[in-house]
């Protein structure tokens, strides 16, 4: 069957590096011009930052659109949804400010989803202490082990708890049965579980619905469709620095598995960038520089912290290595370039352009993490402005050295900055002219 109005795309916004990019700052921008926001994969692990009218949100579960009373949002199928912590969520955001009211009318939850449990949380700490010295740095959220439940196909969705509740009980216990072979030690008290299972669906059936069908009629009716990434794609299951990884699809494919939409429906990719590089959690990372004059001034005056964690994220140069094949991987259309004013009191500043091993050259990022570890990064110096960039709106009034660095990033990645975040604010991000305007 053809597709209705074939021409519409959704457009699509990723983390081309390892996460925490501001990825939730341009979907806001974004979605005020937008029909409706989707979320594809991951779930409270990521968090995204939104500051609108000087107040502060924090989302890991809500899609960064959801201020926004026009806007509809979407959780796909992609997702997966600790209830206790999606609810928690909601409430500290109502608390700070406005912009959430009447947010369950413009919240769409699919039915398909699957849903964390407690007793993921549990494991997924469990599992990280059995590592030992060798940790992945998890968030400790439960997220890898109920994709796992849903990959060993006795995962419990969204739908399950819209139906019967004797049937999702008997269905819950086993996947406790399941656990408890495997960790003993846990003790998970069901009957407290259901009677909180029982509220939660009440509180959710409004918002429950078929994410895919709803998707296709926005884009059959010609709606303007965005579609969030969260975390990076770095932290992607297949394509990232895996074991150090998350659990998801988090790159451009997992768009079209996480939500229901052909690959023909994807029109532009906007790859969100730091300046710099940063990751949280263990795992190999090339242009990490822990001395005081780098590493340390970054991280204070970048505020690097997790937004769902409070862990310190470690800092380095911006690695065109990794920008580069992340472009590949997603076919980015253009870049945010985002926390330009961090690198402001710098009077040199490095690229990483290329990695060397065993005095090679590499053509692209080793799918080992030995191979990485043993990288070097060759890097070329750039000269700094050394002025306060916060205030300045419009890509000529920037010095001439950050406009020199932008341009030199789009040199060595071969793809257009569009847009350059110089502050935490809506109105601090510049749209920048094309290279030949």
């Amino acid at each position: 069957m053809a597709l209705k109005n074939a021409g519409n795309r959704v457009s699509v916004v990723l983390g081309l590096q390892w996460g925490d990019e501001g990825k939730g700052k341009l979907v806001d921008i974004l979605a005020e011009h937008s029909d409706a926001v989707a979320r594809f994969a991951g779930g409270n692990n990521a968090g995204h930052t939104v500051v609108v009218d000087d107040i502060s949100y924090d989302f890991h579960l809500l899609p960064s659109g959801i201020c926004h009373k026009s806007c509809q949002s979407i959780i796909g199928n992609g997702v997966v949804i600790h209830l206790p912590g999606f609810f928690k969520e909601v409430e500290g955001n109502m608390a700070k400010g406005p912009h959430l009211q009447d947010w369950t009318s413009r919240l769409k939850i699919s039915d398909r989803a699957h849903l964390v449990l407690d007793l993921h949380q549990s494991v997924d700490g469990m599992k990280e202490d059995e590592r030992g010295a060798d940790k992945i740095g998890t968030t400790k959220k439960g997220i890898g082990p109920t994709y796992a439940s849903k990959a060993t196909r006795h995962g419990l969705r969204v739908c399950d708890l819209m139906g019967d509740l004797k049937e999702f009980r008997a269905r819950l216990e086993k996947v406790v049965a399941h656990f408890q072979r495997l960790f003993p030690q846990v003790q998970v008290d069901v009957d407290a579980q259901m009677k909180q299972f029982e509220e939660y669906a009440e509180k959710v059936r409004p918002m429950v619905t078929d994410t895919t069908a709803l998707m296709h009629q926005l884009l059959g009716e010609g709606k303007k469709v965005l579609i969030e990434g969260a975390n990076a794609t770095m932290l992607d299951l297949d394509f990232g620095t895996y074991p150090y990884v998350t659990s998801s699809s988090c790159s451009v494919g997992g768009v079209c598995t996480g939500l229901g939409i052909p690959p023909q429906r994807v029109g532009d990719v906007y790859g969100v960038v730091k300046a710099y590089t940063t990751r949280v959690g263990d795992g190999a990372f090339p242009t990490e520089d822990i001395t005081p004059e780098v590493g340390e001034v970054l991280q204070t005056k970048g505020h690097e912290y997790g937004t769902t964690t409070g862990r310190k994220r470690r800092c380095g140069w911006l690695d065109v290595v990794v920008v580069k094949y992340a472009c590949a991987i997603n076919g980015v259309s253009s870049i945010c370039l985002t926390k330009l004013d961090v690198l402001d009191n710098f009077a040199k500043i490095k690229i990483g352009v290329r990695y060397m091993c065993k005095g090679k050259a590499l053509d692209s990022i080793p799918a080992a993490q030995c191979d990485l570890e043993a990288c070097e990064v060759e890097y070329i110096e750039v000269d700094g402005w050394q002025q306060n960039i916060e205030a300045v709106r419009t890509f000529s009034e920037l010095p001439v050295n950050a406009q020199k660095y932008v341009r030199k990033i789009e040199e060595l990645v071969g793809v257009p900055v569009q847009w350059i975040g110089v502050g935490p604010s809506r109105e601090a991000m510049i749209t920048v002219p094309t290279a030949s305007g």
